[in-house]
């Protein structure tokens, strides 16, 4: 089939190719769909500052034929295209999802940072009913940030490539009754690729609209956040502020399943008051119960929406309450530059509680402090004012904070990110000085030689 040629202007994308080589396909029906991938590439302009392309194919086992990062040229993506090999093994789909979001789309294979809002498009081809689920995995994908285009052929059920297609579906998911038919979907891709929706619709964003193929989304400028409609912009409470900031939570059994929930909402209240990303603020958290879990590091998320999809994925440990392990664990690890804390940024730990620790608190408390760590500490229920204070930077008034009930933790929070963010504003304004008064020195410095 030949490809018109029009004059298209594709917007970058990282852009990867999920590929069933299941053994229901026929060889004939293999080249079939090489082919229709070559010929949508003729609408795009690979390039490393364009759109980037990957491909993984599979069947029992997910086979990564070629990263985001491998090839320059679209000339070198076709031949590799070309060069693939038919696996004829099984059809395990919710493994190549999961493949598709853990490592396709990951920076060390090619996809540039969240923060650039360069489109994350995965378009899967698939020929038959998976060998294992795809809902949940599916939904983990799309919540991820990556848009999913499913082409489903022959007998395929339709409620399947709806679990795993982007919405709206009418845009997204495509069935044709074999593959002789799969090159029809060429002109509808033709038209995806090559049209700007921040063009074409009324899309009411209120700072930058960002297209991608049969949609868009909303992009604000620095220092403000993405309000809850998606479109509109808020002035970020911290503002341009910068912190290197790690959560202390306590994940004990006597908090309760319910009350944790509680907790992991009050980390996302926090989260969206902050700029982050790569620049900008950077959040890790710490689950302690008997031992010390690290649920993510500070180098590990650059984006708001997937540090809450993080602490949205917690499970609750639900066992003892050693909280001085969970202070050496922030101190000795979660501030090092290999779990991404940066130098001359602010360090703030805001530690949680609601009981009496079974370990000493006071010590490793002290040596982060002394560090350079500010730590504020928040109580509710039982838990031990004297530790509160032990744990807490000094003054109390502005770093301890205590609710009698988890129904008071919203009044609480308020304050928290209040302080927390006068204090950011503080210090980098005090650097900010220094540094000014430090220039100033050093070009009266240069004055005085020169004129001597």
């Amino acid at each position: 089939m030949s490809v018109p040629d029009i004059s298209c202007k594709p917007t970058p994308l990282d852009f990867v190719f999920v590929i069933d080589s299941s053994r229901s396909i026929r060889p004939d029906d293999y080249e079939k769909v090489k082919t229709f991938i070559i010929n949508l590439l003729q609408f795009l302009t690979v390039a490393p500052d364009a759109t980037r392309v990957g491909l993984l194919q599979y069947g029992s086992e997910v086979q990564n034929e070629f990263s985001l990062k491998t090839y320059s040229t679209r000339a070198e993506v076709e031949q590799a295209v070309r060069n693939m090999e038919h696996l004829a093994t099984g059809t395990m789909t919710g493994l190549a999802i999961q493949y598709t979001m853990e490592t396709a789309f990951t920076e060390e294979e090619g996809a540039r940072p969240k923060e650039l809002l360069i489109p994350r498009i995965a378009m899967i081809v698939t020929d038959g009913r998976p060998q294992d689920t795809v809902e949940e995995v599916a939904a983990q994908a799309r919540q991820s940030g990556i848009q999913i285009f499913a082409i489903g052929v022959g007998r395929v059920d339709m409620n399947t490539l709806k679990a795993i297609g982007s919405e709206p579906h009418s845009e997204h998911v495509h069935l044709v009754a074999n593959f002789s038919q799969i090159q029809t979907l060429t002109s509808v891709f033709q038209s995806k690729l090559c049209s700007d929706m921040c063009e074409v619709v009324d899309h009411r964003c209120q700072h930058i609209c960002v297209s991608s193929p049969a949609s868009y989304r909303c992009k604000c400028r620095k220092g403000f956040i993405l309000a809850e409609d998606g479109k509109s912009c808020k002035k970020s409470e911290c503002g341009d502020g910068v912190m290197d900031l790690v959560f202390v939570i306590d994940g004990s059994k006597s908090l309760g399943p319910t009350n944790f929930e509680l907790v992991k909402q009050f980390v996302n209240s926090i989260v969206d008051s902050l700029d982050i990303s790569r620049t900008g603020t950077h959040v890790g958290l710490l689950q302690y119960s008997t031992k010390v879990r690290s649920e993510f590091t500070l180098g590990q998320f650059t984006s708001a929406q997937d540090v809450k999809q993080a602490v949205s994925r917690i499970q609750y440990m639900g066992r003892g309450s050693m909280t001085g392990s969970a202070l050496r664990h922030m101190f000795e690890v979660s501030f090092s530059s290999k779990e991404g804390a940066r130098s001359n940024i602010p360090r703030v730990s805001i530690v949680f509680t609601d009981g009496r620790s079974q370990d000493d608190v006071s010590e490793w408390a002290s040596k982060a402090k002394n560090s350079g760590v500010t730590i504020y500490a928040l109580g509710v229920g039982k838990a031990i004012e004297q530790e509160l204070r032990e744990i807490a930077s000094e003054p109390d008034e502005k770093h301890l904070y205590y609710a009698e009930g988890f129904e008071k933790m919203g009044e609480i929070t308020k304050k928290l990110k209040s302080s927390m963010c006068i204090a950011v504003k503080r210090e980098k304004r005090d650097s900010l000085t220094k540094k000014n008064i430090k220039n100033l020195m050093f070009t009266w410095d240069r004055y005085r030689r020169y004129i001597k």
